[in-house]
């Protein structure tokens, strides 16, 4: 079953990251046994502009996985059935990151992941950053379910 149009709010109701390090704005779809697409709208706002860089910012490449990461936390939440669990979705793993174009103000950067591997605590993810259509960034990774 997909999921269509999930906004800010159910979003802050999933995750527990906040202002500044919620890296999420929307989730265009989620189809809970496969594959979700979010949407972080990149804005000159954003605290990390500050110092990266002055007079040419750019979106660090390790946000970009974090925002990809958070999307996939999105998709085991719903895919394990954790909503309203309080339990969290750990870092285990950044495999194969590659940094492919640099992301600016302005940008709408669409974060689409997949599993790879799904177990009832351990999860494998395949993520992919893009701007209209060209990649940005890309990385497999591993997450933990909080026992």
């Amino acid at each position: 079953m997909n999921e269509t149009g999930f906004d800010l709010p159910t979003i802050l109701e999933l995750l527990p990251h906040r202002y500044p390090m919620l890296l999420v704005d929307r989730v265009v779809s989620l189809d809970p046994e496969k594959e979700i697409h979010a949407v972080k709208a990149v804005s000159f706002n954003e605290d990390f502009f500050q110092g990266h860089f002055p007079g040419r910012p750019i979106m660090p490449g390790v946000l970009q996985v974090e925002a990809l990461a958070q999307a996939a936390g999105l998709l085991a939440i719903k895919a394990l059935g954790l909503e309203g669990s309080g339990k969290l979705v750990y870092f285990l793993a950044i495999d194969n990151a590659k940094f492919r174009a640099p992301v600016t103000p302005g940008h709408l950067l669409d974060l689409k992941v997949s599993f790879v591997h799904k177990r009832a605590r351990i999860c494998k993810f395949a993520g992919t950053a893009s701007i209209d259509g060209n990649v940005t960034c890309e990385a497999e990774f591993t997450a933990m379910i909080e026992k």
